[in-house]
């Protein structure tokens, strides 16, 4: 049996997420059918993160076992050959030890969250871009975000459907720069809760906009309706992975 660690971008706008089920097609189905197709097998993916629906990937780490001795370039060009016309595909491709994990070996995650800030809505960019017409103050943002750094309870800014056993959490990073007429918001963590990112987009553009949101009293609510909205998905993207050994998978 051989481990493929492969790395994975793709265009989440018409998927309904990483996990497979009978809604429609996902990351994780098209990856099952592209493998079955070149040797005959349907392994356990195992993904670094389960995006959610019309969320998308630049550098997305997942493995699975093959019972093959196919080298690693061998399944990469045979699965890019079946994903052809898909939103995925896969950009590298290795064979790693048994005991890698692409979920549990996982020493951090960093999402991107990209914000349109002008009055004319997306053209090239709709489906990849959250739009926000309305001026947003980001010094306000930057003043705000800061407080979410550090060790907390992040009840207030999980999903209610989130199965995560507890919601403290460490966020690393948590920046927001201006490019232009867009807005990009940067977080790292070695784990995040259910619609997290987007939760704390949501309270920061809101709060960006001029509206009263306290983060201190937002901790100490543990109330999801203390925060602000989930912000959509088409803005968030989960951009790379950090392993134990040093090893990073990231492109820009």
């Amino acid at each position: 049996m051989t481990r493929y660690k492969i790395t994975l971008e793709y265009d989440g706008t018409n998927l309904i997420g990483w996990q497979q089920n009978h809604q429609g097609p996902s990351v994780q189905s098209l990856l099952l059918d592209a493998i079955e197709k070149f040797c005959g097998a349907r392994p356990d993916i195992v993904a670094a993160g389960r995006t959610d629906a019309g969320v998308h990937a630049v550098a997305m780490i997942a493995h699975f076992d093959l019972d093959s001795n196919a080298s690693a370039d061998t399944v990469m060009r045979a699965m890019n050959f079946y994903l052809t016309n898909s939103p995925v595909s896969v950009l590298d491709c290795e064979i790693v030890p048994d005991g890698f994990n692409a979920r549990f070996s996982c020493t951090a995650r960093h999402y991107k969250y990209i914000v349109l800030n002008r009055a004319a809505p997306p053209t090239l960019d709709k489906n990849r871009v959250y739009w926000v017409p309305r001026k947003l103050n980001v010094t306000a943002m930057r003043t705000a975000a800061k407080k979410l750094i550090g060790h907390h309870d992040f009840t207030s800014f999980r999903a209610t459907q989130c199965q995560a056993k507890s919601p403290i959490k460490t966020l690393d990073e948590c920046k927001i720069t201006r490019r232009g007429d867009l807005i990009v918001f940067e977080f790292s963590a070695r784990s995040f809760l259910h619609h997290m990112v987007r939760n704390m987009v949501g309270t920061l553009i809101e709060i960006g906009l001029g509206k009263p949101y306290d983060i201190d009293e937002i901790f100490k609510a543990c109330n999801r309706s203390a925060a602000g909205p989930t912000a959509p998905a088409a803005g968030l993207y989960f951009i790379r992975a950090d392993y134990a050994t040093g090893a990073t998978a990231e492109h820009s």
